[in-house]
């Protein structure tokens, strides 16, 4: 939280004071009690004394001047608002290593449930695009808020050979500034969510790739799938083993901007597309809270009114 008039806050200065001189009254009264040595006396005259009751409605007044006077500050918090458009490009491995069985049914089938899953959560208003990648990258829907389109394609996908990251990523920045250009006004933030399961064995290197997005300003989250375990079983009986490869994918991440995270099953893969979506789909504002101050001290107010009537038939 911040404040953009924190001068007011020396207006606490005096109802410090003010606190100060009612502990004192509170204290000298006290030792007046002390001093009235017939006690039985005292309770005759007084059986039911108020106790702590009596420092209820005083707090909750004090508590209301503090909480008008933080509102006078106005106070600001980071709001989470949701955006109005955005241009999401995701990246799918297609490589013939997405067929290990390590994630069931098996990495392919789950990521692409993930995907629809994902792409579907996102606002209507979303330009969204795919871009498949194994021995090359094809993007195989430019951005569109077309989401039948684009659920089409993802149930249509097939695997191939090859990792082709640094192509993938690539082709996702080339789709996003050709719409761009298409822009009457300012175009609207863009992020590439990239998926694969692998290391990048064919094409322009990850590192050349992450510096062209960077420069761009589109940040690329990626996403490390699969397990250390993973095999791939060919008909010839041949067993290759296929473990996820996260190092190159977090750089990736890092040098645009982006987030990287692991997953190891379907499930840890919708919930790392569901935290995507939510930061994608939603930027910080700073906004002003101060009504919830004022709200509070009115509140508090009207406790020091209630008890005060309640228990001493009077207003504070």
């Amino acid at each position: 939280m911040a404040l953009r008039s924190p001068g007011w806050l020396l207006l606490l200065v005096p109802l410090a004071a003010l606190i100060a001189a009612y502990l004192l009254t509170q204290r000298r009264r006290g030792r007046y009690v002390v001093r009235f040595t017939n006690l039985d006396l005292l309770d005759k005259v007084a059986p039911t004394r108020p106790g702590w009751r009596k420092h209820v409605p005083a707090g909750a007044f004090c508590a209301t001047l503090a909480l008008l006077v933080v509102g006078f500050a106005r106070p600001t918090a980071d709001v989470q608002v949701p955006r109005e458009r955005a241009t999401i490009v995701v990246a799918f491995d297609t490589s013939g290593s997405m067929e290990a069985t390590d994630v069931e049914p098996t990495r392919f089938l789950a990521a692409q449930r993930a995907a629809l899953a994902f792409v579907d959560r996102l606002p209507a208003r979303f330009n969204t695009g795919l871009v498949t990648f194994s021995g090359n990258a094809t993007v195989a829907v430019p951005p569109t808020t077309d989401r039948a389109l684009l659920r089409s394609a993802v149930q249509q996908l097939t695997t191939g050979q090859g990792t082709a990251i640094g192509e993938a990523v690539i082709a996702a920045r080339n789709a996003i500034r050709a719409l761009d250009k298409q822009a009457e006004t300012e175009p609207p933030p863009a992020h590439i969510v990239l998926l694969s399961d692998g290391s990048n064995t064919v094409g322009r290197s990850v590192e050349s790739a992450a510096r062209e997005a960077a420069a761009d300003r589109i940040p690329v989250s990626t996403i490390a799938y699969g397990t250390e375990d993973g095999v791939v079983e060919f008909p010839d009986g041949r067993v290759l083993q296929v473990p996820a490869d996260g190092p190159a994918l977090e750089n990736l991440a890092a040098v645009t901007g982006g987030d990287y995270h692991e997953a190891a099953t379907g499930e840890e893969l919708q919930a790392v597309y569901d935290d995507i979506g939510s930061s994608v789909g939603h930027r910080t504002e700073e906004r002003e809270i101060w009504q919830w101050f004022v709200a509070a001290g009115l509140g508090t107010a009207l406790i020091a009114a209630a008890t005060s009537l309640l228990w001493f038939s009077r207003l504070p």
